[in-house]
C-alpha cells in the first residue's frame, strides 16, 4: 500500500508540473514582437487619411511668450484666427496683440510667416511625419500611455533639413497610429534671430482625426535670451470629406 500511495502521489506530482506547464506556455510566453513596419507604415497612413479627408478647417490660436525663466507674465501675445483651405493653405487673421512690439515683429510674425509658407501646396508634404520625411525607428518596451491612450513611441530622424522638421521622439496611437504628441529639436530655425527650439506638441482626436491643441517651443534668442513659446488652439471647426 506504501509503494501504491507513493506511486500514485509521483503521478499527480507529474500531471501537476504538466499542467502548469502548459498554463507557463500561455501565460509567461513573451509577446510576439512589434511589426516596425507595419507601425511606420500606419503612421504614413494616418497622417495622409487626415490631409485627404480635411477639406478646411479653422481654430483659434493663442500665442504667448516668456521671457528670462519668468512663465507667470508674458513679454508679448497674440491671438489668431487660422483659416485652413486645402487648395491654397493657412491664412491668419489678427485677433488682439499686446506686449513687446520687437519680440511680435521678430519672433511671432516670423512664427506665422513659417508655418504659412510650409503649409502652401508642394511644400507642405515635406514637413508632413511620415517615413517619405523621416527615419523612424520603434522604441522597445512595448506601448506607453500618453493622455489616457496607449501609444507606440518612435524616434524620428529628419532626412533633409527643413524649418518644419524635428529630431526627437513622436508617440502615435496604437490603435490608428494618429499622432498623439511629438517632442524634439528643430532641425532649422524659423527665425535668423533664434537658434534651434526644443519643441513639444499635443494632440487630440476632431472629426476623427488629431489636431494640435497645445506646443511648447524653448529657444535660445542672440537678439532676446532664452525664451518660452506656448500656442493653445481651441474652437476647431473642420469640414471634412464625406467617407462615402
Amino acid at each position: 500500500m506504501r509503494i501504491g500511495a507513493i506511486w500514485h502521489f509521483l503521478r499527480g506530482v507529474v500531471l501537476l508540473v504538466g499542467v502548469l506547464a502548459g498554463l507557463g506556455c500561455t501565460a509567461f510566453a513573451q509577446a510576439p514582437p512589434l511589426d516596425e513596419q507595419a507601425v511606420i507604415r500606419g503612421v504614413d497612413a494616418a497622417v495622409k487619411a487626415r490631409f485627404d479627408a480635411t477639406l478646411s478647417y479653422t481654430v483659434t490660436e493663442h500665442y504667448q511668450v516668456f521671457r528670462g525663466g519668468d512663465e507667470t507674465h508674458t513679454a508679448a501675445e497674440t491671438t489668431v484666427k487660422t483659416t485652413y483651405k486645402k487648395e491654397s493653405g493657412k491664412e491668419y487673421a489678427i485677433q488682439s496683440r499686446s506686449g513687446s512690439e520687437a519680440i511680435q515683429k521678430f519672433v511671432l510674425d516670423s512664427i506665422l510667416e513659417n508655418e504659412k509658407h510650409i503649409n502652401e501646396p508642394g511644400v507642405r508634404e515635406g514637413s508632413w511625419m511620415t517615413s517619405d520625411n523621416y527615419a523612424m525607428k520603434l522604441k522597445p518596451g512595448g506601448l506607453q500611455q500618453v493622455d489616457g491612450r496607449d501609444c507606440y513611441v518612435l524616434t524620428v530622424t529628419p532626412k533633409h533639413a527643413g524649418p518644419g522638421l524635428i529630431e526627437g521622439t513622436i508617440w502615435v496611437d496604437g490603435g490608428d497610429e494618429s499622432i498623439v504628441k511629438v517632442e524634439g529639436t528643430t532641425a532649422k530655425s524659423v527665425s535668423i534671430f533664434a537658434g534651434a527650439s526644443h519643441v513639444m506638441r499635443q494632440y487630440a482626436k476632431f472629426s476623427g482625426f488629431s489636431e494640435a491643441t497645445h506646443a511648447r517651443a524653448v529657444t535660445g534668442s542672440v537678439l532676446f535670451g532664452e525664451t518660452v513659446i506656448t500656442i493653445d488652439y481651441s474652437g476647431y471647426e473642420l469640414k471634412i470629406r464625406d467617407a462615402k
